[in-house]
Protein backbone atom coordinates (compact mmCIF):
# COMPACT_ATOMS: atom_id res chain seq x y z
CA UNK A 1 0.00 0.00 0.00
CA UNK A 2 1.68 3.21 -1.19
CA UNK A 3 -0.37 5.76 0.71
CA UNK A 4 -1.37 6.40 4.29
CA UNK A 5 -3.88 9.11 3.32
CA UNK A 6 -7.12 8.66 5.27
CA UNK A 7 -9.18 9.69 2.24
CA UNK A 8 -7.49 7.12 0.00
CA UNK A 9 -7.70 4.31 2.57
CA UNK A 10 -11.39 4.93 3.32
CA UNK A 11 -12.29 5.12 -0.36
CA UNK A 12 -10.37 1.94 -1.15
CA UNK A 13 -11.88 -0.01 1.75
CA UNK A 14 -15.44 1.16 1.02
CA UNK A 15 -15.08 0.18 -2.63
CA UNK A 16 -13.68 -3.24 -1.76
CA UNK A 17 -10.39 -2.49 -3.54
CA UNK A 18 -8.38 -3.11 -0.38
CA UNK A 19 -9.33 -4.83 2.86
CA UNK A 20 -9.33 -3.00 6.18
CA UNK A 21 -7.43 -5.96 7.60
CA UNK A 22 -4.63 -5.51 5.06
CA UNK A 23 -4.38 -1.80 5.89
CA UNK A 24 -4.26 -2.44 9.62
CA UNK A 25 -1.72 -5.27 9.27
CA UNK A 26 0.58 -3.01 7.23
CA UNK A 27 0.45 -0.27 9.85
CA UNK A 28 1.02 -2.77 12.68
CA UNK A 29 4.06 -4.07 10.78
CA UNK A 30 5.47 -0.54 10.69
CA UNK A 31 4.90 -0.27 14.43
CA UNK A 32 6.70 -3.57 14.99
CA UNK A 33 9.65 -2.35 12.89
CA UNK A 34 10.26 1.04 14.54
CA UNK A 35 8.32 1.39 17.80
CA UNK A 36 11.23 0.27 19.98
CA UNK A 37 13.26 3.21 18.64
CA UNK A 38 10.49 5.82 18.75
CA UNK A 39 8.17 4.83 21.64
CA UNK A 40 5.12 6.60 20.22
CA UNK A 41 2.75 4.29 22.11
CA UNK A 42 1.99 3.41 25.70
CA UNK A 43 -0.16 0.54 24.42
CA UNK A 44 -0.64 -1.04 20.99
CA UNK A 45 -4.09 -2.64 20.65
CA UNK A 46 -3.22 -4.99 17.81
CA UNK A 47 -5.77 -7.75 18.49
CA UNK A 48 -8.69 -5.34 18.93
CA UNK A 49 -7.64 -3.47 15.77
CA UNK A 50 -7.61 -6.65 13.69
CA UNK A 51 -11.01 -7.69 15.05
CA UNK A 52 -12.52 -4.30 14.17
CA UNK A 53 -10.92 -4.36 10.71
CA UNK A 54 -12.42 -7.82 10.05
CA UNK A 55 -15.86 -6.48 11.05
CA UNK A 56 -15.50 -3.59 8.60
CA UNK A 57 -14.52 -5.99 5.81
CA UNK A 58 -17.58 -8.13 6.61
CA UNK A 59 -19.79 -5.02 6.42
CA UNK A 60 -18.33 -4.07 3.03
CA UNK A 61 -18.82 -7.61 1.71
CA UNK A 62 -22.44 -7.67 2.92
CA UNK A 63 -23.18 -4.28 1.36
CA UNK A 64 -23.75 -2.60 4.72
CA UNK A 65 -22.78 1.08 4.95
CA UNK A 66 -19.35 1.94 6.31
CA UNK A 67 -18.32 5.35 7.57
CA UNK A 68 -16.14 8.09 6.07
CA UNK A 69 -13.07 6.73 7.90
CA UNK A 70 -13.65 3.06 7.07
CA UNK A 71 -10.54 1.06 7.85
CA UNK A 72 -8.41 4.12 8.65
CA UNK A 73 -5.87 3.34 11.42
CA UNK A 74 -5.96 5.97 14.17
CA UNK A 75 -3.89 6.45 17.32
CA UNK A 76 -5.37 8.09 20.43
CA UNK A 77 -3.53 10.24 22.95
CA UNK A 78 -3.52 8.34 26.23
CA UNK A 79 -5.61 10.96 28.04
CA UNK A 80 -8.73 10.03 26.02
CA UNK A 81 -10.94 7.50 27.79
CA UNK A 82 -11.32 4.17 26.00
CA UNK A 83 -13.74 1.61 27.41
CA UNK A 84 -11.89 -1.27 29.06
CA UNK A 85 -8.49 -0.14 27.71
CA UNK A 86 -5.72 1.29 29.89
CA UNK A 87 -5.83 5.11 29.98
CA UNK A 88 -2.85 6.39 31.95
CA UNK A 89 -2.17 10.02 30.93
CA UNK A 90 1.45 8.75 31.03
CA UNK A 91 1.31 8.94 34.83
CA UNK A 92 2.09 6.33 37.48
CA UNK A 93 -0.98 7.49 39.39
CA UNK A 94 -3.30 6.11 36.66
CA UNK A 95 -1.26 3.08 35.62
CA UNK A 96 -3.63 0.18 34.94
CA UNK A 97 -6.83 2.26 35.06
CA UNK A 98 -9.44 1.06 32.56
CA UNK A 99 -12.28 3.57 31.99
CA UNK A 100 -15.86 2.24 32.03
CA UNK A 101 -16.79 4.36 28.99
CA UNK A 102 -15.48 5.85 25.73
CA UNK A 103 -14.79 9.54 25.22
CA UNK A 104 -17.30 11.09 22.79
CA UNK A 105 -14.59 11.57 20.15
CA UNK A 106 -13.64 7.88 20.41
CA UNK A 107 -17.27 6.81 19.93
CA UNK A 108 -17.61 9.09 16.90
CA UNK A 109 -14.40 7.81 15.32
CA UNK A 110 -15.41 4.18 15.77
CA UNK A 111 -18.87 4.93 14.33
CA UNK A 112 -17.12 6.48 11.31
CA UNK A 113 -15.14 3.25 10.77
CA UNK A 114 -11.75 4.35 12.13
CA UNK A 115 -9.68 1.53 13.64
CA UNK A 116 -7.85 2.32 16.89
CA UNK A 117 -4.33 0.87 16.82
CA UNK A 118 -3.14 2.15 20.18
CA UNK A 119 -2.83 4.77 22.92
CA UNK A 120 0.01 7.26 22.45
CA UNK A 121 2.60 8.59 24.86
CA UNK A 122 2.43 12.16 26.19
CA UNK A 123 3.93 14.51 28.73
CA UNK A 124 2.32 13.42 32.00
CA UNK A 125 -1.23 14.82 32.22
CA UNK A 126 -0.41 16.83 29.06
CA UNK A 127 2.02 19.06 30.97
CA UNK A 128 5.07 19.68 28.80
CA UNK A 129 6.41 20.65 25.40
CA UNK A 130 8.74 17.77 24.58
CA UNK A 131 7.19 14.44 25.71
CA UNK A 132 10.17 14.04 28.05
CA UNK A 133 7.86 14.18 31.10
CA UNK A 134 6.16 10.81 30.58
CA UNK A 135 6.37 8.33 33.45
CA UNK A 136 6.99 5.64 30.82
CA UNK A 137 9.94 7.25 29.05
CA UNK A 138 10.24 9.81 26.25
CA UNK A 139 8.98 9.62 22.68
CA UNK A 140 11.57 10.23 19.97
CA UNK A 141 11.12 12.26 16.79
CA UNK A 142 10.85 9.87 13.81
CA UNK A 143 12.78 12.35 11.64
CA UNK A 144 15.77 12.34 14.03
CA UNK A 145 15.59 10.08 17.08
CA UNK A 146 18.16 12.19 18.95
CA UNK A 147 15.54 14.97 19.10
CA UNK A 148 12.20 15.52 20.83
CA UNK A 149 8.92 15.24 18.92
CA UNK A 150 7.45 18.24 20.77
CA UNK A 151 4.67 17.95 23.31
CA UNK A 152 2.54 17.27 25.04
CA UNK A 153 0.97 15.18 22.25
CA UNK A 154 4.38 13.99 21.04
CA UNK A 155 3.34 10.34 20.75
CA UNK A 156 0.37 11.20 18.52
CA UNK A 157 2.51 13.42 16.27
CA UNK A 158 5.27 10.78 16.06
CA UNK A 159 2.76 8.02 15.25
CA UNK A 160 1.56 9.90 12.16
CA UNK A 161 5.05 11.07 11.13
CA UNK A 162 6.36 7.48 11.35
CA UNK A 163 3.41 6.02 9.42
CA UNK A 164 2.23 4.02 12.44
CA UNK A 165 -1.28 5.43 11.96
CA UNK A 166 -2.86 7.38 9.15
CA UNK A 167 -4.22 9.98 11.58
CA UNK A 168 -4.22 10.50 15.33
CA UNK A 169 -5.88 12.55 18.04
CA UNK A 170 -4.22 14.83 20.57
CA UNK A 171 -5.29 17.47 23.03
CA UNK A 172 -4.22 21.11 22.93
CA UNK A 173 -4.19 23.25 26.11
CA UNK A 174 -1.47 25.72 25.11
CA UNK A 175 -0.15 24.32 21.83
CA UNK A 176 0.07 20.60 22.56
CA UNK A 177 -1.22 19.61 19.10
CA UNK A 178 0.27 22.35 16.94
CA UNK A 179 3.78 22.44 18.41
CA UNK A 180 4.54 18.70 18.02
CA UNK A 181 2.90 18.79 14.57
CA UNK A 182 5.42 21.47 13.59
CA UNK A 183 8.38 19.57 15.02
CA UNK A 184 7.38 16.28 13.36
CA UNK A 185 6.43 17.82 10.01
CA UNK A 186 2.73 16.92 10.03
CA UNK A 187 -0.56 18.85 10.11
CA UNK A 188 -2.12 19.57 13.52
CA UNK A 189 -5.46 21.24 14.27
CA UNK A 190 -6.82 22.89 17.43
CA UNK A 191 -10.51 23.56 16.75
CA UNK A 192 -12.54 26.36 18.35
CA UNK A 193 -13.12 25.76 22.06
CA UNK A 194 -16.44 23.91 22.34
CA UNK A 195 -16.51 22.69 18.73
CA UNK A 196 -15.29 19.24 19.77
CA UNK A 197 -16.64 17.53 22.89
CA UNK A 198 -14.26 17.17 25.84
CA UNK A 199 -16.37 14.42 27.43
CA UNK A 200 -13.94 11.62 28.26
CA UNK A 201 -10.81 13.80 27.98
CA UNK A 202 -8.92 13.64 31.28
CA UNK A 203 -8.83 17.33 32.17
CA UNK A 204 -5.69 19.42 32.53
CA UNK A 205 -7.14 22.97 32.32
CA UNK A 206 -10.82 22.75 31.49
CA UNK A 207 -11.27 26.26 30.06
CA UNK A 208 -8.34 25.75 27.67
CA UNK A 209 -8.33 22.06 26.66
CA UNK A 210 -9.46 21.10 23.17
CA UNK A 211 -9.19 17.83 21.20
CA UNK A 212 -7.99 17.81 17.60
CA UNK A 213 -6.37 15.70 14.88
CA UNK A 214 -2.92 15.09 13.42
CA UNK A 215 -2.65 14.06 9.76
CA UNK A 216 -0.17 13.92 6.90
CA UNK A 217 -2.22 16.37 4.86
CA UNK A 218 -4.73 19.18 5.37
CA UNK A 219 -7.68 17.36 3.75
CA UNK A 220 -7.35 14.40 6.13
CA UNK A 221 -7.18 16.77 9.11
CA UNK A 222 -10.37 18.44 7.87
CA UNK A 223 -12.12 15.07 7.48
CA UNK A 224 -11.26 13.93 11.02
CA UNK A 225 -12.30 17.31 12.43
CA UNK A 226 -15.68 16.96 10.70
CA UNK A 227 -16.15 13.49 12.20
CA UNK A 228 -15.32 14.41 15.80
CA UNK A 229 -16.91 17.89 15.90
CA UNK A 230 -20.50 18.78 16.70
CA UNK A 231 -22.71 19.28 19.70
CA UNK A 232 -22.58 16.81 22.59
CA UNK A 233 -25.06 17.10 25.47
CA UNK A 234 -22.50 15.34 27.70
CA UNK A 235 -20.25 18.43 27.53
CA UNK A 236 -21.77 21.62 28.94
CA UNK A 237 -19.28 23.75 26.98
CA UNK A 238 -20.15 22.09 23.65
CA UNK A 239 -21.38 24.55 21.01
CA UNK A 240 -24.90 23.65 19.80
CA UNK A 241 -24.24 24.30 16.12
CA UNK A 242 -23.90 22.05 13.07
CA UNK A 243 -20.41 21.48 11.68
CA UNK A 244 -19.71 23.19 8.35
CA UNK A 245 -18.12 21.31 5.45
CA UNK A 246 -14.42 21.59 6.13
CA UNK A 247 -13.08 19.15 3.53
CA UNK A 248 -14.56 21.22 0.69
CA UNK A 249 -12.93 24.37 2.13
CA UNK A 250 -9.43 22.91 1.67
CA UNK A 251 -9.50 23.33 -2.11
CA UNK A 252 -11.28 26.71 -2.31
CA UNK A 253 -8.09 28.77 -2.51
CA UNK A 254 -7.38 32.13 -0.89
CA UNK A 255 -8.26 34.58 -3.67
CA UNK A 256 -9.84 37.65 -2.07
CA UNK A 257 -8.94 36.62 1.51
CA UNK A 258 -7.23 38.98 3.93
CA UNK A 259 -4.31 37.44 5.86
CA UNK A 260 -3.01 39.19 8.97
CA UNK A 261 0.69 39.78 9.60
CA UNK A 262 1.37 40.64 13.26
CA UNK A 263 3.75 43.61 13.41
CA UNK A 264 4.34 43.36 17.18
CA UNK A 265 4.94 39.60 17.33
CA UNK A 266 7.03 38.56 20.37
CA UNK A 267 10.64 37.96 19.34
CA UNK A 268 12.58 34.76 19.85
CA UNK A 269 11.99 32.75 16.67
CA UNK A 270 15.02 31.29 14.91
CA UNK A 271 16.00 33.20 11.71
CA UNK A 272 15.11 30.20 9.53
CA UNK A 273 11.61 30.08 11.06
CA UNK A 274 11.11 33.80 10.35
CA UNK A 275 12.32 33.25 6.78
CA UNK A 276 9.73 30.50 6.22
CA UNK A 277 7.00 32.73 7.65
CA UNK A 278 7.97 35.45 5.15
CA UNK A 279 7.92 32.86 2.35
CA UNK A 280 4.44 31.74 3.45
CA UNK A 281 3.13 35.31 3.25
CA UNK A 282 4.66 35.69 -0.22
CA UNK A 283 3.09 32.42 -1.39
CA UNK A 284 -0.38 33.41 -0.15
CA UNK A 285 -0.08 36.84 -1.79
CA UNK A 286 0.88 35.13 -5.05
CA UNK A 287 -2.22 32.92 -4.67
CA UNK A 288 -4.49 35.97 -4.54
CA UNK A 289 -4.67 36.88 -0.85
CA UNK A 290 -4.11 40.38 0.53
CA UNK A 291 -1.60 40.68 3.38
CA UNK A 292 -2.74 43.15 6.05
CA UNK A 293 -0.63 44.34 8.99
CA UNK A 294 -2.32 43.94 12.40
CA UNK A 295 -1.26 44.50 16.01
CA UNK A 296 -1.89 42.33 19.07
CA UNK A 297 -0.58 44.49 21.94
CA UNK A 298 -1.44 42.05 24.75
CA UNK A 299 0.30 39.07 23.13
CA UNK A 300 3.51 39.54 25.12
CA UNK A 301 1.57 38.87 28.35
CA UNK A 302 -0.02 35.62 27.13
CA UNK A 303 2.68 33.25 28.41
CA UNK A 304 2.56 34.77 31.91
CA UNK A 305 -1.23 34.67 32.10
CA UNK A 306 -1.34 31.07 30.80
CA UNK A 307 1.13 29.80 33.40
CA UNK A 308 -1.14 31.13 36.14
CA UNK A 309 -4.51 30.10 34.71
CA UNK A 310 -3.57 26.60 33.50
CA UNK A 311 -1.80 25.47 36.72
CA UNK A 312 -4.65 26.95 38.79
CA UNK A 313 -7.16 24.81 36.91
CA UNK A 314 -4.81 21.82 37.09
CA UNK A 315 -4.50 22.08 40.87
CA UNK A 316 -8.28 21.79 41.05
CA UNK A 317 -8.70 19.10 38.38
CA UNK A 318 -5.91 16.84 39.64
CA UNK A 319 -7.25 16.83 43.20
CA UNK A 320 -9.45 13.89 42.13
CA UNK A 321 -6.37 11.64 41.97
CA UNK A 322 -6.20 10.72 45.62
CA UNK A 323 -5.74 6.94 45.74
CA UNK A 324 -9.36 6.35 46.77
CA UNK A 325 -11.40 5.93 43.60
CA UNK A 326 -9.03 4.74 40.90
CA UNK A 327 -5.38 4.27 40.01
CA UNK A 328 -2.41 4.00 42.33
CA UNK A 329 -2.83 3.73 46.11
CA UNK A 330 0.12 3.81 48.51
CA UNK A 331 -0.92 2.37 51.94
CA UNK A 332 -0.37 4.62 54.95
CA UNK A 333 -1.40 4.96 58.61
CA UNK A 334 -4.41 7.19 57.90
CA UNK A 335 -6.33 8.74 55.01
CA UNK A 336 -4.42 12.04 54.85
CA UNK A 337 -1.09 10.24 54.93
CA UNK A 338 -2.34 7.95 52.15
CA UNK A 339 -3.27 10.98 50.01
CA UNK A 340 0.19 12.45 50.44
CA UNK A 341 2.08 9.19 49.86
CA UNK A 342 0.00 8.31 46.79
CA UNK A 343 0.47 11.71 45.16
CA UNK A 344 4.16 11.87 46.02
CA UNK A 345 4.72 8.49 44.35
CA UNK A 346 2.20 8.93 41.54
CA UNK A 347 2.88 12.41 40.15
CA UNK A 348 6.07 13.39 38.32
CA UNK A 349 8.15 16.52 38.93
CA UNK A 350 6.56 18.74 36.27
CA UNK A 351 3.03 17.87 37.41
CA UNK A 352 3.98 18.60 41.03
CA UNK A 353 5.54 21.91 39.94
CA UNK A 354 2.34 23.02 38.21
CA UNK A 355 0.05 21.85 41.01
CA UNK A 356 2.10 23.89 43.48
CA UNK A 357 2.09 26.93 41.17
CA UNK A 358 -1.66 26.72 40.75
CA UNK A 359 -2.41 26.12 44.40
CA UNK A 360 -0.29 29.14 45.33
CA UNK A 361 -2.04 31.37 42.74
CA UNK A 362 -5.44 30.37 44.14
CA UNK A 363 -4.54 30.71 47.81
CA UNK A 364 -5.99 33.34 50.13
CA UNK A 365 -4.26 36.68 49.73
CA UNK A 366 -2.86 35.86 46.28
CA UNK A 367 -6.01 35.03 44.28
CA UNK A 368 -6.71 38.61 43.17
CA UNK A 369 -3.05 39.50 42.71
CA UNK A 370 -2.33 36.55 40.41
CA UNK A 371 -5.32 34.54 39.18
CA UNK A 372 -7.72 37.49 38.99
CA UNK A 373 -5.17 39.60 37.12
CA UNK A 374 -4.40 36.73 34.70
CA UNK A 375 -8.09 36.47 33.83
CA UNK A 376 -8.12 40.19 32.99
CA UNK A 377 -5.12 39.71 30.69
CA UNK A 378 -6.95 36.81 29.05
CA UNK A 379 -9.85 39.15 28.29
CA UNK A 380 -7.49 41.76 26.82
CA UNK A 381 -5.92 39.13 24.54
CA UNK A 382 -9.35 38.02 23.29
CA UNK A 383 -10.29 41.66 22.69
CA UNK A 384 -7.09 42.27 20.69
CA UNK A 385 -7.79 39.23 18.52
CA UNK A 386 -11.40 40.30 17.96
CA UNK A 387 -10.25 43.77 16.87
CA UNK A 388 -7.69 42.28 14.48
CA UNK A 389 -10.29 39.95 12.95
CA UNK A 390 -12.38 42.99 12.00
CA UNK A 391 -9.84 43.65 9.25
CA UNK A 392 -8.54 40.14 8.41
CA UNK A 393 -9.96 36.63 7.90
CA UNK A 394 -7.00 34.74 9.37
CA UNK A 395 -3.63 35.49 10.94
CA UNK A 396 -0.30 33.82 10.19
CA UNK A 397 2.53 33.34 12.68
CA UNK A 398 5.14 30.68 13.48
CA UNK A 399 3.94 27.58 15.31
CA UNK A 400 7.14 27.05 17.28
CA UNK A 401 10.02 29.52 17.62
CA UNK A 402 12.47 26.64 17.18
CA UNK A 403 12.71 23.36 15.29
CA UNK A 404 12.87 20.05 17.16
CA UNK A 405 15.64 20.28 19.76
CA UNK A 406 17.90 17.54 21.23
CA UNK A 407 16.80 15.57 24.29
CA UNK A 408 17.75 17.27 27.54
CA UNK A 409 18.36 20.61 25.81
CA UNK A 410 15.71 22.42 27.86
CA UNK A 411 14.91 19.85 30.56
CA UNK A 412 16.74 21.74 33.35
CA UNK A 413 15.29 25.13 32.43
CA UNK A 414 11.48 25.17 32.75
CA UNK A 415 11.21 28.77 31.48
CA UNK A 416 13.11 27.91 28.30
CA UNK A 417 10.72 24.98 27.77
CA UNK A 418 7.65 27.14 28.43
CA UNK A 419 8.83 29.66 25.79
CA UNK A 420 8.36 26.95 23.13
CA UNK A 421 4.63 27.70 23.39
CA UNK A 422 4.88 31.49 23.07
CA UNK A 423 3.08 31.57 19.69
CA UNK A 424 0.47 28.88 20.40
CA UNK A 425 -0.80 29.83 23.87
CA UNK A 426 -2.69 33.03 22.85
CA UNK A 427 -5.19 31.07 20.74
CA UNK A 428 -6.11 28.84 23.69
CA UNK A 429 -6.62 31.84 25.94
CA UNK A 430 -8.97 33.37 23.35
CA UNK A 431 -10.78 30.05 22.63
CA UNK A 432 -10.20 30.45 18.89
CA UNK A 433 -9.21 28.03 16.11
CA UNK A 434 -5.66 27.42 14.88
CA UNK A 435 -3.71 24.85 12.88
CA UNK A 436 -0.08 24.11 12.05
CA UNK A 437 0.91 23.30 8.46
CA UNK A 438 4.43 22.07 7.54
CA UNK A 439 6.17 24.72 5.44
CA UNK A 440 9.77 24.18 4.46
CA UNK A 441 12.70 23.44 6.73
CA UNK A 442 14.83 25.34 9.19
CA UNK A 443 18.00 24.61 11.15
CA UNK A 444 19.50 21.13 10.60
CA UNK A 445 17.03 20.53 7.74
CA UNK A 446 14.21 19.95 10.25
CA UNK A 447 10.60 20.92 9.48
CA UNK A 448 9.08 24.32 10.25
CA UNK A 449 5.38 24.70 11.00
CA UNK A 450 3.40 27.78 9.99
CA UNK A 451 0.38 28.51 12.16
CA UNK A 452 -2.94 29.65 10.69
CA UNK A 453 -5.11 31.39 13.29
CA UNK A 454 -8.81 32.09 12.81
CA UNK A 455 -11.59 33.55 14.98
CA UNK A 456 -14.04 31.36 16.91
CA UNK A 457 -15.85 29.06 14.45
CA UNK A 458 -13.58 30.34 11.67
CA UNK A 459 -12.51 26.83 10.64
CA UNK A 460 -13.65 27.22 7.01
CA UNK A 461 -11.34 30.20 6.46
CA UNK A 462 -8.56 28.43 8.39
CA UNK A 463 -8.73 25.31 6.22
CA UNK A 464 -8.82 27.42 3.03
CA UNK A 465 -5.53 29.03 4.02
CA UNK A 466 -4.11 25.71 5.25
CA UNK A 467 -4.87 24.09 1.91
CA UNK A 468 -3.20 26.92 0.01
CA UNK A 469 -0.11 26.75 2.25
CA UNK A 470 0.16 23.02 1.64
CA UNK A 471 0.10 23.54 -2.13
CA UNK A 472 2.72 26.29 -1.85
CA UNK A 473 4.93 24.13 0.38
CA UNK A 474 4.73 21.32 -2.20
CA UNK A 475 5.81 23.57 -5.03
CA UNK A 476 8.60 25.00 -2.86
CA UNK A 477 10.18 21.61 -2.13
Amino acid sequence: MATTSAHDIAAGVAAGKISARTVVDEHLARIDARENDIHAFNLVTADAARTHADQIDADVKAGRPVGPLAGVPIALKDNLCTHGVDTTCSSRILQGWKPPYDATVVSRLRAAGAVVVGKTNLDEFAMGSSTENSAFGPTRNPLDISRVPGGSSGGSAAAVAAGFSSVSLGSDTGGSIRQPAAMCGVVGVKPTYGMVSRYGLVAYASSLDQIGPFATNVADAALVTEVIAGHDPMDSTSIPQPVPSLVSAVTQGVAGMRIGRVTDLPSGAEPEVVAQLDAAFAALAAAGATIVDVTLPSLSYALTAYYIIAPAEASSNLARFDGVRYGLRVPAVDTNAMYGATRAAGFGDEVKRRIMLGTYALSAGYYDAYYGKALKVRRLIANDFNKAYESVDTILMPTSPVVAFPFGDKADDPMSMYLCDIYTIPTNLAGHAAMSVPFGTGAHGLPVGIQVLAPALGEVAMFRVGGALEIAAGSQS
